[in-house]
């Protein structure tokens, strides 16, 4: 079946640009920002905009009672499946929620199990997990999709994050390499700081533009594979590469040590293999130009 709409659970950095493509294509595009003043102000780009805070349990400004979620599929059949329809029930869904687990590890959980109860028992076509190439561990050989594994607390929670969703929707996740582009140069990481590990270690980095071309790519097709990694095939080592990015930017260049650090790298080309996707920029040298 075709996907004629689509929505989108985070409008920020990636979630937005991503939104403004698809719309492009003619999509029909819903998305959520936290406060409903920002979700209004989507309209201006041709996307229905919804508030949700994952946090606070509200969906367009109706706050769910944390003891009561249980009952939530009973609440969405009445008052708010209108509401639902069209700006988080839609033929398919792009979760693209930030971790950040280093501050608040049971929170990521929190919020999806949240999100899940609103999806309640809509059938969707597609649903496209946004997750990170942290699943992966360094063990100094290429990452395939099937290489992921729980070798540290957040692994785990990025792996228990991505079975949440595929247990219960046609899901595919999509493992997003570091992400650079507009707003987000390399340069400003490691600038100025002294004695960093790893000189030799390889990066492993993918370009907004591909993000999108990626999950538009995942929309138009219709066999999908679990899983598939998003990462640039050159892989400098991060010596030259935040050495020459904070020079992009004539910045103080990061200063590294004798410390050695296992190398990861991730293979991205499953994509291209199985859905003929094509990487716009494959070098992150040459991306420096596109942030």
């Amino acid at each position: 079946m075709k996907i004629n709409t689509v929505s989108i659970v985070g409008c920020g950095w990636f979630g937005l640009p991503l939104a403004k493509h698809l719309v492009k294509l003619g999509y029909q595009v819903s998305g959520s920002k936290r406060e409903s003043e920002a979700a209004n102000k989507l309209q201006s780009d041709g996307i229905r905009g919804f508030s949700l805070d994952l946090d606070n349990h509200e969906f367009n400004g109706h706050c769910f009672e944390v003891d009561k979620l249980s009952q939530i599929d009973v609440e969405l059949t009445s008052e708010f499946q209108s509401q639902l329809q069209g700006s988080l029930h839609t033929d398919a869904l792009v979760i693209n929620i930030p971790p950040s687990i280093r501050k608040l590890p049971h929170a990521y959980l929190n919020r999806l199990k949240f999100l899940k109860s609103l999806m309640a028992k809509h059938v969707y076509q597609q649903v496209i997990f946004i997750s990170t190439t942290g699943v992966y561990p360094a063990t100094g050989e290429p990452m395939t999709e099937s290489d992921a594994a729980a070798h540290s607390p957040s692994s785990e929670i990025l792996l228990q994050a991505e079975s949440l969703f595929s247990q219960d929707y046609p899901t595919c996740v999509l493992r997003f390499s570091g992400l650079i582009g507009p707003a987000r140069h390399p340069g400003r990481f490691l600038a100025g700081k002294k004695d960093l590990p790893g000189t030799d270690a390889p990066v492993n980095l993918v370009h907004l533009d591909d993000c999108i071309g990626a999950v538009s790519c995942l929309l138009s097709s219709e066999l999908l594979s679990p899983v598939y990694n998003l990462c640039a095939a050159g892989h400098p080592s991060r010596a030259d590469f935040y050495t020459r990015a904070a020079q992009h930017l004539s910045l103080e260049v990061p200063i590294f040590g004798e410390e050695l650090q296992v190398a990861k790298i991730i293979d991205g080309s499953k994509i291209t293999k199985e859905l003929g996707f094509n990487y716009r920029h494959n070098s992150p040298l040459d991306m420096l130009n596109k942030c």
